[in-house]
């Protein structure tokens, strides 16, 4: 197993055994096993794995909120805010790049490392570097003010991250916030009840009452007093 705390994208990268192609020998007759040459899979991360199976937990009303029937100490942050359970087997399995991993994630934005390699995020006088897709249309300072989900960035992954990912690829921009608060989780919401259920993915702010009744799954920072730098002028 990988540390969680090691990179899987430029240091250790995560190989995946290819398929196996069997074909037969002119000479022999006999089957020969071809093995082609593996290619790297480079998955940032906070991406979950498919080995990564969330562990069972009910969700229950309790205290004006939701938690957990057999609720745990480290089933809630610092703020009280209850989390989703998941299982730490990075680079086991395939890469979901379509899920983040809770834990990572929220690990990634509360000790400001890169979310593509793991490592610290880049920062200068200008502040904490960001890559976001560009929403500069959004409002006239856009990002400020926005609650951002994504974990920062160091240079070297900026070119990299915006060469793969394919929405970056459609429009990317680099961003360097001086002020950059924990303000926000993302998560499912729940109804009371019995039987609470899931009504909704939202936002919610930490000071905002419906938070607990929140399942968070990501950690956001609000970025402010930020400098938006296109892409081509960030150095490796």
């Amino acid at each position: 197993m990988i540390s969680p705390g090691r990179s899987h994208l430029v240091k250790d990268p995560i190989w995946v055994e290819p398929n196996v192609i069997s074909v037969k020998s002119a000479s022999r007759n006999k089957a020969a096993v071809v093995r082609p040459t593996p290619k790297p899979v480079i998955a940032p991360y906070i991406t979950k794995w498919s080995s990564e199976v969330d562990p069972p937990g009910t969700v229950i009303e309790v205290g004006g909120g939701i938690g957990y029937a057999d609720e745990k100490p480290n089933d809630r942050d610092r703020h009280g805010v209850l989390w989703a359970r998941a299982a730490q087997r990075p680079g086991e399995g395939r890469p979901l790049f379509a899920r983040v991993h809770p834990f990572r994630q929220r690990r990634a934005m509360r000790m400001l490392l890169c979310g593509v390699c793991g490592g610290p995020a880049d920062r200068d006088e200008d502040g904490v570097l960001w890559l976001l897709t560009d929403h500069r249309d959004d409002w006239p300072d856009w990002p400020a003010r926005m609650a951002a989900v994504e974990p920062p960035v160091c240079r070297p992954c900026v070119h990299l991250s915006v060469r793969l990912c394919p929405a970056l690829r459609r429009g990317a921009v680099a961003v360097r916030a001086r002020r950059y608060p924990i303000t926000a989780v993302r998560g499912a919401r729940y109804t009371g009840g019995q039987r609470p259920r899931a009504v909704e993915d939202a936002t919610v702010f930490l000071d905002d009452p419906r938070i607990r009744w929140v399942k968070a799954v990501n950690l956001a920072r609000t970025l402010q007093d930020c400098t938006v730098i296109e892409v081509d002028d960030v150095r490796a």
